[in-house]
């Protein structure tokens, strides 16, 4: 007798082993589509001669641009809502843009509670009721690589987030990440004098190392020890890992309880509060803080550091205190680069052209120019990667615009490790300005900056009229506003 043929197993097989192949035709159908209406529109506004209508042409485009990126994005999910959380920020993209992504930070699809529920049991070789007392089937929410369930631990009164895997996302999010690589190569020899394909490749090795949770875990208690014995009163909260419940696949934490910062808004206007009023803004002020001196510390001090502070990652809780919750992304650099960067966070504090040059060079970030000022210039670019400060009459900064320093200065090596420390910075501006506080993140660093620089022996010998320096950048925003 025949063995009985399974169709459906053959079948299951054939889409798993074709599903990459048909994910790349859909991302470069969709790009190219998306890349060739900017391209022709450069040509058409040379037509043009009206600035209105040159504008109105550009937002027109920004509109149904943003509307193929959302359905690209929302549609084929996991890495490309990462891709979202990047581009969708209030400082860096289109207006449009903006409005349409920022709703797809929540948007990732649930796996189902019986495959949760089975990873969970593979996992942890017990049966779900073994380890937990309780366990909500519908997820607190979900994002590409994982969604979060409420649960309780049995034999104890505090509920914990178990963090779930979702099956089968590594090698599909893998395959975007190639074909965005290949994309960044064609746009810096074509329109963007910038390493992006450096930055593509920090992306690869960092989004690797979330797929594996007993790594994230080691972050968690690395980082809390960190701030806790920094500081009387850690600036953020940082969850507490139950140890003996951590697999490459679920982990297991404290639950922390809190409103997404998104939601603040909406909170503030719930009990009554002038948004624009005094007890707003000091409020506002203290999370913004909070934050600013977590990321300095992390970063100057230790070179650990949590590097994916978009919105959906920070809650806030009573007291106005701020949590920082998941650490898949974590970023250990060097004492060369730790040090480079403090040194780098003095230069823009001080409005020092001179120094930023040289400690660009020192950092490895290779550059070239063709303008007159190309200090100056090399100042502003060094303003748009590393601090959050917004120059007087802006609301928005535009770093791909025309006028922008990096259209002027092109930059034709970036050191991947500092990708974390770029990103980081940009969505901590992207927040203060969904915040609506403009600050210097460089200037709020300095003390911190040059505690590690004098700790390491670099400070001696510094030399810094900053009367003279703070003239420059005194000056250098006033031709910008």
């Amino acid at each position: 007798m025949f063995p009985r043929f399974d169709f459906s197993d053959v079948q299951q097989k054939l889409s798993t082993q074709f599903r990459p192949w048909e994910r790349s035709f859909q991302f470069w159908v969709r790009v190219a589509d998306i890349y060739t209406g900017y391209k022709v529109l450069q040509l058409r506004v040379k037509f043009e001669k009206d600035v209105q209508k040159q504008e109105a042409m550009w937002e027109n485009q920004h509109e149904h641009a943003a509307e193929k990126i959302y359905a690209m994005c929302s549609e084929m999910g996991g890495f490309f809502l990462k891709v979202a959380q990047v581009i969708g920020k209030p400082d860096l993209a289109p207006a449009a843009w903006v409005k349409r992504l920022v709703t797809l930070c929540d948007h990732a699809p649930t796996t189902p509670f019986d495959v949760v529920q089975h990873v969970v049991e593979k996992e942890l070789h017990r049966s779900l009721g073994e380890v937990f007392e309780t366990f909500d089937p519908e997820p607190l929410g979900s994002a590409s690589i994982a969604q979060v369930h409420r649960a309780r631990l049995r034999g104890d009164k505090n509920d914990v987030v178990v963090k779930v895997q979702h099956p089968g996302t590594e090698d599909l999010m893998m395959t975007d990440i190639r074909n965005l690589q290949a994309f960044a190569l064609y746009i810096q020899k074509t329109d963007i004098k910038f390493d992006l394909y450096s930055v593509t490749k920090e992306i690869e090795k960092q989004i690797g190392y979330e797929f594996d949770f007993v790594r994230e875990a080691n972050a968690i208690e690395r980082i809390r020890h960190f701030l806790c014995s920094n500081n009387k009163k850690s600036p953020v909260l940082v969850p507490r890992v139950m140890k003996n419940i951590v697999t490459r696949r679920v982990l297991v934490m404290e639950y922390i309880d809190g409103i997404p910062i998104l939601n603040l808004g909406d909170e503030i206007a719930k009990r009554g509060i002038d948004a624009n009023g005094r007890i707003a803004l000091a409020s506002k002020q203290k999370i913004l803080s909070s934050l600013t001196l977590a990321y300095g510390q992390m970063i100057l001090k230790s070179g650990f550091f949590h590097a994916d502070p978009h919105p959906g990652n920070i809650l806030i809780c009573k007291g106005s205190e701020v949590a920082l919750l998941d650490y898949g992304q974590v970023k250990d650099l060097p004492d060369r680069l730790r040090l480079g960067y403090a040194k780098l966070v003095l230069d823009i504090a001080d409005g020092d052209a001179t120094g930023t040059a040289e400690t660009f060079g020192e950092l490895g970030i290779d550059t070239v120019s063709d303008c007159e000022n190309v200090q100056e210039e090399l100042f502003k670019l060094a303003l748009v990667m590393f601090d959050t400060r917004l120059p007087p009459g802006k609301v928005l900064m535009q770093p791909f615009a025309e006028d922008s320093s990096i259209k002027k200065v092109g930059v034709k090596s970036f050191p991947e490790e500092l990708f974390s420390i770029l990103r980081t910075i940009q969505i901590l501006r992207g927040l203060s300005v969904g915040l609506g506080i403009n600050y210097s993140c460089a200037e709020q660093w300095r003390p911190i900056a040059e505690e590690a620089l004098l700790l390491s022996g670099r400070l001696e010998g510094r030399k810094m009229n900053t009367t003279r320096k703070r003239g420059f950048l005194k000056r250098l925003f006033s031709r910008s506003s």
